[in-house]
């Protein structure tokens, strides 16, 4: 090989090894690196609604003057335009110049689309005798393969190995900041960075279990963290934020594809809650790694033998008061009647903001195993507020509703309907145990009650309820006469 092909790539073996993992003599000469080696404490607030605060302390070798610092192995979904680097030692004439985001990561392919229009060495080996030659090439195009301008032809596709002179620098195997500084002394700094980020998430999961006889539960909370922000945070000072914050909404392009995540529970540390601003803080305990691309789950709570209330709900809909029988919907069909458990947010292990996520209810059954039986959506819930969840219908409690008597009242007008509807509910309960159904019917516009078969409570100016006991193995019939002007 002629001396010419020698001297322009004498990083040859350090390029080769550039293709499969990213060496030392890549970076530039004058850049000094940070990486997570350098760093001193690490913390991590995640918010809601996939965004979290990450502040990166780190000691850092800088020179007087004028530097250039890579920040290595930042968030990928880092938002650069948040991002605030602190001088914590000298604060006093430090000041930033200009910073760049890298996050186009090294791979073959990329460092091929780099080399678009520039030379490379291509390396062969004859199998037969096992002699490497070595001849250089242009590479025309990476678009759906490979294209490959020798000096006396040229080639599509890889015909070999490829060996690269160096590492363009803003292909990274990690991604980084680049931030040009001026610092005011030489020596260790300890620099602290600031930025928010996408790919950081937590949501609160609860697991219930209610006892025989539906009258006491035991409450168990969850915190499970999603990390796919592609960095990791190890040993982080973790808080969570619950809470709706308003937030400035921006297309912006994901950097980075998400990755399938391994799932890791955590040793049982409850969090330590305070208020913050119009919104809950939860501080972990301890000091916890979050690794790239997965989910943790960390306690939150603990309650036992939580009073409970069962409840039996049926609900009408306000156009049932101006159909007549033949355009009642589903009126003369089998209605559902839907169940719920309600607890109060107080006593031992509650009595804290809880954080909106899902509770999932289980049951044991007569030999012992715990059976799943429903799943509601819990909103934030501060303290000593009612928690009510939606577990399903009732199999063993239904209900028949029909309207009985409808008729248009001669004083409507054109603009004023009158109506006086009466409607019959049965309700149905081959349970061996006695229950009561709240019937809730929500009444349009201005309403009388004319006739009943029980009186009704007035719960809201356009709301009716009866609380009707169904006798074991038995049924109640609910009768009522309405009048409705709107």
């Amino acid at each position: 090989m002629s001396k010419r092909i020698t001297r322009k790539f004498t990083y040859v073996g350090c390029a080769l090894a550039v293709i499969w993992a990213l060496p030392a003599c890549a970076l530039p000469r004058d850049e000094a690196v940070s990486t997570a080696a350098d760093q001193s404490s690490i913390a991590v607030t995640i918010y809601n609604d996939n965004l979290a605060l990450v502040k990166d302390a780190r000691r850092v070798k800088l020179a007087h003057d004028l530097n250039q610092l890579a920040w290595r192995e930042v968030s990928a979904q880092m938002r650069p335009e948040t991002a605030q680097l602190r001088n914590l030692t000298q604060p006093a004439g430090f000041r930033l110049l200009e910073q760049n985001f890298d996050f186009d990561l090294l791979t073959p392919q990329k460092l091929l689309e780099k080399y678009a229009g520039r030379e490379v060495m291509v390396l062969k080996m004859n199998p037969a005798t096992g002699a490497e030659t070595r001849e250089l090439a242009t590479v025309l195009s990476t678009q759906n393969g490979v294209v490959l301008k020798f000096a006396d032809r040229i080639e599509t596709g890889v015909p070999g190995r490829l060996a690269f002179p160096g590492v363009p620098e803003t292909l990274r195997d990690k991604p980084t900041l680049v931030i040009s500084l001026v610092s005011p002394a030489q020596g260790q700094q300890n620099l602290e960075l600031s930025y928010l980020t996408a790919g950081l998430s937590w949501r609160a999961d609860y697991v219930a279990e209610l006892n025989a006889d539906d009258s006491l539960l035991d409450l168990n909370g969850w915190v499970t963290l999603t990390n796919q922000s592609g960095a990791t945070y190890p040993q982080a000072k973790l808080q969570l934020v619950a809470g709706d914050l308003n937030r400035v909404q921006e297309n912006q392009a994901n950097p980075r594809a998400l990755m399938t995540m391994a799932a890791k529970v955590a040793d049982v540390a409850e969090m330590q809650q305070e208020s913050l601003f119009e919104y809950h803080l939860y501080t972990l305990q301890r000091p916890t790694t979050l690794a790239e691309n997965q989910t943790k789950q960390v306690a939150l709570m603990t309650a036992t033998q939580v009073p409970t209330k069962k409840t039996y709900l049926l609900e009408g809909a306000p156009h049932y008061y101006f159909d007549s029988a033949g355009n009642g919907g589903d009126l003369g069909q089998k209605l559902k009647v839907a169940v719920f458990v309600d607890f109060h947010n107080k006593g031992d292990g509650l009595g804290i903001p809880l954080p909106k996520g899902v509770i999932r209810v289980y049951k044991k059954d007569s030999q012992g195993n715990a059976q799943f039986v429903g799943e509601d959506r819990l909103d934030h819930t501060p303290k000593n507020e009612t928690v009510r969840l939606k577990l399903g219908n009732a199999f063993d409690v239904t209900a028949h509703k029909k309207q009985t008597s409808f008729q248009r009242l001669p004083n409507s007008g054109r603009y004023t309907i009158n109506t006086e509807s009466a409607y019959e509910i049965v309700l149905t309960n081959a349970k061996p145990a006695a229950v009561t159904v709240t019937v809730r019917e929500p009444m349009p516009g201005d309403w009388t009650m004319v006739s009943e078969s029980q009186p009704h409570t007035k719960r809201a100016a356009g709301i009716a309820e009866w609380q009707v006991r169904v006798p074991a193995e038995g049924k109640a019939t609910l009768t009522y006469r309405v009048r409705v002007k709107q």
